[in-house]
C-alpha cells in the first residue's frame, strides 16, 4: 500500500548551495530533485513536498566544453516566423545570469501548474548575501560531492 503524505505532515527543509565554479547541468539537475522532493523517503510525484534551494554565486556559474557560446534557448512568439533565440553569452551579457540556471531547472522540472509552484521555492542570488537567513538554511558542498560538480580554470 502506497502511504499518501498529509499537507499538515510535510515540512520544507531549506538549502544554501554556492555556485562559484559549478557546472550548469549537473547543478540544475540537482536542484530539480531537492525541488520536487525526490530526496526524501516519502515522495509522491502529485504533491509538493520538495524544499527550498537558496543559490549563492550565480554569476559565476560555469559551463563544460564550449556552450557558453554555442548553446542556443529557443522560444516561440506564437505567430508565424516568430522563433526567437538567444546564448547563455547574451544572458550574462544582460545581467541575467539567473536565467541560466531558471531555464535548466525548469526544464528538468514536469510540465503544469506543480512545476511553477515547485520552481518557486528556487532563489537566487549574484552575490554571497541572500535575504534568507533565519529559516537557517543547510549548506551544501555541491562543488566537493563530485569532482565532475566543479570547473576548474
Amino acid at each position: 500500500m502506497t502511504p499518501f503524505i498529509k499537507k499538515k505532515d510535510i515540512k520544507n527543509n531549506w538549502y544554501l548551495v554556492n555556485a562559484k565554479d559549478v557546472v550548469v547541468g549537473r547543478l540544475a539537475a540537482y536542484i530539480s530533485n531537492v525541488l520536487r522532493g525526490k530526496n526524501k523517503a516519502m515522495y509522491n510525484p502529485n504533491q509538493d513536498n520538495g524544499d527550498f534551494v537558496i543559490v549563492t554565486n550565480i554569476d559565476k556559474i560555469k559551463f563544460t566544453g564550449k556552450k557558453f557560446e554555442n548553446k542556443k534557448y529557443y522560444k516561440h512568439t506564437g505567430y508565424p516566423g516568430g522563433i526567437k533565440d538567444t546564448s547563455p553569452q547574451n544572458l550574462k551579457a544582460k545581467n541575467k545570469s539567473q536565467d541560466i540556471l531558471k531555464f535548466a531547472v525548469k526544464r528538468m522540472l514536469p510540465g503544469g501548474p506543480l512545476a511553477k509552484k515547485q520552481l518557486s521555492k528556487l532563489k537566487m542570488y549574484h552575490g554571497d548575501e541572500h535575504p534568507h537567513s533565519t529559516q537557517n538554511p543547510i549548506e551544501i558542498k555541491f562543488s566537493q560531492m563530485n569532482k565532475k560538480n566543479f570547473v576548474k580554470i
